[in-house]
């Protein structure tokens, strides 16, 4: 096998151990890189403007006066034609950035991948754009990886992969994002305008995701107001102030300290500071939106112990960060200590996330990495291969939500019997088929709501063998259930 990377790609059953099948997956996976993480090219004027493999390249882009003007939106992109730059691939050498840091290729990350993988062809990069919205790349994503996802299916090489699988389920889509790559594919399961692509998705892990924003996106903007800067922190702010996603990477949580008050950033502080008061009210819109639905089945990584700023104070225009954040109780009021200022806490991250932000929920997979590095790094492959490993057997994630079952386990041929979904008493959410194990018969079961947070209806099998009831939703695993069918009455069996 042919790797995308060039090269061989180690094929897992060479390494089995005679007798033994080589542990892969065999759903599709779809890795999504993180801001600046894919190479961009200007169709108009034939040059790669993003991601050169020539070291001459970065010294030219930050160090001379119009290195990075081409990376600036247009006025026609700011209105919504994105025609004239393209993301053919993937960063494909170490980059760097003020603020952000080094940002590395995803190599490492893609290798480990691959041999986790039943053949290359389940393997799907997506470039993007970094500059535009989130919902842009959101919606190209959403479509990209459900044609992945049926390319995929219709390959040889699932259909004997899947035999492998608990129950021998189809494949479905598992997302490794890194940074803004995971609010990508967070938008593109929920607002991206394909609505059964959450139902179709396995899991999705996050790298280092700012699903809360960072200060460090404040300091970009910022850096062209703080006086005499290095010219590389200054034509980054230029080019970041027309960026729509710069702006959808500023803190949205309680970060701005204010004599002792603590608040968030408004779109007024935006553009004292250096932003675009119109993108960060956009921006603001975009993930009241966002938030309102859950990301399905997530798992987030953090990177941890790295210093990180997390709070910022706002004077004239001018920005200065702190590495320490504030916390509230669930009420929303800031903790205090006994004179009434607000509690400081110091809780790390990334280097550029802090880890508060980068993660939904309280739970978390904290690694020791930087930002640019955390999806390269060995503790990190090693989570995500076990990740892409997992299969149904191995039950949803903990505090996840899900579906049951509840069937008889012997049902009379031509008899109805009562098939029952808990955990939803919602019809629409819940897809449900029987089929026979040993032929192609299978049927389509509808749901009515009963009581209790139930759905229930009758099912009729056609004649006596094995059937397997599946039921899914758009949250939890996929269950499944066998169903023995044979006459009425088991004392008329002959031998």
């Amino acid at each position: 096998m042919n790797s995308p990377l060039g090269g061989t790609l180690p094929n897992p059953a060479a390494h089995a151990e005679p007798g033994l099948s080589p542990a892969v997956t065999h759903d599709a996976v779809v890795v999504v890189p993180g801001i600046m993480g894919s190479e961009l090219y200007d169709t108009a004027t034939d040059n790669v403007i993003w991601g050169l493999a020539n070291p001459a390249w970065l010294a030219k882009a930050w160090l001379t006066r119009q290195g990075l003007t081409p990376l600036q939106l247009t006025p026609a992109e700011l209105a919504g034609d994105y025609s004239r730059v393209q993301a053919p691939r993937l960063l494909q050498t170490p980059a760097w950035s003020p603020f952000l840091r080094g940002i590395e290729p995803y190599h490492k990350l893609l290798r480990t991948i691959e041999n986790t993988v039943a053949h290359r062809d389940a393997i799907m990069t997506f470039p993007y754009d970094w500059r535009l919205p989130v919902a842009v790349n959101a919606r190209r994503l959403a479509q990209e990886a459900r044609d992945h996802l049926q390319r995929w299916l219709d390959h040889s090489a699932h259909a004997d992969a899947r035999r492998q699988a608990v129950d021998e389920r189809p494949a479905r889509l598992v997302f490794i994002a890194h940074s803004m790559g995971g609010l990508v594919t967070y938008a593109a399961l929920t607002i991206g305008g394909d609505s059964d692509l959450s139902a179709d998705t396995r899991g999705v892990m996050t790298l280092g995701t700012p699903f809360l924003g960072s200060v460090v996106a404040s300091n970009i903007l910022n850096a062209r107001q703080g006086g005499p800067l290095p010219l590389p922190h200054s034509r980054l702010a230029a080019a970041a102030a027309t960026m729509p996603a710069v702006h959808e990477l500023l803190p949205r949580f309680l970060c701005v300290e204010d004599a002792l008050d603590v608040r968030r950033l408004t779109p007024s502080d935006v553009a004292d500071l250096g932003g675009d008061k119109d993108l960060a009210k956009a921006a603001q819109d975009f993930f009241t939106t966002l938030y309102s639905q859950p990301l399905p089945h997530h798992r987030p990584v953090v990177g941890t112990r790295q210093d990180t700023v997390q709070s910022m104070k706002l004077i004239n225009g001018l920005v200065t960060a702190s590495e320490y954040c504030f916390r509230t109780d669930t009420d929303g009021t800031v903790k205090r200590d006994a004179q009434g200022a607000p509690l400081r806490y110091q809780v790390w991250g990334d280097g550029t996330v802090h880890r508060e932000s980068a993660s939904l929920t309280r739970r978390t997979i904290p690694v020791f990495a930087q930002h640019g590095a955390v999806a390269n790094g060995r503790e990190a492959r090693r989570i995500i291969a076990d990740f892409l490993l997992e299969d149904d057997h191995l039950g949803p994630d903990q505090a996840d939500d899900g579906i049951g079952l509840n069937l008889p386990d012997y049902a009379p041929a031509g008899i109805p019997w009562d098939c029952v979904v808990t955990g939803t008493d919602d019809p629409a959410q819940v897809e449900c088929t029987v089929a026979a194990t040993d032929t192609d018969w299978e049927a389509s079961v509808r749901f009515e709501a009963t009581d209790d947070d139930k759905l229930g209806a009758k099912v009729t099998l056609p004649s006596p063998g094995l059937y397997r009831v599946t039921a899914k939703a758009d949250y939890g695993p996929i269950v499944t259930q066998l169903v023995f069918s044979g006459p009425d009455g088991m004392d008329v069996l002959d031998d």
